[in-house]
């Protein structure tokens, strides 16, 4: 079987897991504020700007045989340098701080995100970064790409609030038939159990940060409540 019909259908628990969360369908149904967003855009950033490093070590580890997928995570790296700054930049056209963004830090969830990626790239194999790959261009981009829109329209900020998101909506259709190419050529059963396996965990971690974004913006409602 090929493997990108195979992540299609073998992480469907998890994907369904991350959809349902209680952030991403206040999202889809349009119950979000200013501050939830920002709380988004803040540990989008703190992940974002592994996205190239994550991908310069893939392609550094991988075997003489995977050339091509090295020089497709080139292409990839040259696209994402330079996003963080974009979400940056969304923070303060939304009316957050650009500094402290940067200097909060990530929550323990966008950490431990961080952590497992470094970790599957370096110590067990360089295309469990497909996983990730897998998540970001088939599910969260374009879940993004959906609810920018919507935010567009709800929330008082300007339309350079959503700079990154919707970008990532126009790579999402110039990448998506280009990757599942690239995951077809994986036709090792070993290496294919791989990159499931790291796309099921990578849907778990998401839906974990979501969750825990969901919390902040709790916290700030029961603050501004009491």
């Amino acid at each position: 079987m090929e493997l990108y019909h195979r992540l299609h259908s073998e992480t469907q628990c998890a994907r369904d897991k991350l959809m349902t969360t209680p952030y991403v369908q206040r999202c889809m149904r349009g119950d979000i504020s200013k501050e939830d967003y920002l709380h988004f855009l803040g540990e989008a950033y703190h992940y974002v700007k592994h996205l190239v490093p994550l991908m310069m070590a893939c392609g550094s580890r991988l075997d003489d045989d995977k050339e091509w997928l090295r020089e497709a995570l080139g292409d990839f790296s040259e696209e994402e340098m330079g996003h963080q700054e974009w979400l940056l930049n969304d923070v303060e056209a939304s009316g957050g701080d650009k500094l402290a963004t940067k200097q909060q830090g990530p929550c323990p969830a966008t950490e431990l995100l961080i952590a497992y990626a470094y970790d599957a790239v370096h110590r067990k194999h360089p295309l469990y970064l497909m996983g990730l790959l897998f998540v970001l261009k088939g599910t969260v981009i374009v879940l993004a790409d959906k609810v920018s829109l919507m935010m567009g329209e709800l929330l008082d900020v300007s339309e350079g609030a959503f700079t990154y998101l919707r970008a990532q909506g126009v790579l999402y259709q110039t990448h998506m038939l280009y990757f599942e190419e690239l995951m077809n050529k994986i036709t090792d059963q070993s290496e294919q159990d791989m990159v499931v396996h790291s796309a099921n965990m990578f849907f778990r971690l998401h839906a974990e940060l979501f969750v825990e974004i969901d919390a902040l913006g709790e916290q700030n409602r029961l603050a501004a409540f009491l």
